[in-house]
């Protein structure tokens, strides 16, 4: 605990300097190989959606959907 009343003497002067510190009680020090090991996962994680999204997407460019973005026209010999 580095809390408390520290002094230097040298001789000629005497300074005191109090110390106020406050510790982190539900902290988690996380070292670098966790640091790494977490961005790793979330890099394959992003590219495994991703490859995902693709292969749902992409297969479904060569089957026509059943409703048509074209109007049926009515034969009419009038305009033509």
């Amino acid at each position: 605990d580095p809390r408390g009343l520290y002094t230097c003497d040298t001789g000629k002067s005497k300074k005191s300097l109090q110390v106020h510190y406050r510790m982190c009680q539900n902290c988690i020090e996380v070292d670098a190989p966790t640091i790494s090991g977490i961005v790793i996962a979330d890099v394959v994680a992003t590219l495994f959606l991703a490859v995902a999204v693709y292969c749902i997407t992409g297969h479904d460019r060569g089957h026509s959907s059943r409703a048509s973005d074209r109007q049926n026209l009515l034969s009419n010999e009038l305009y033509q």
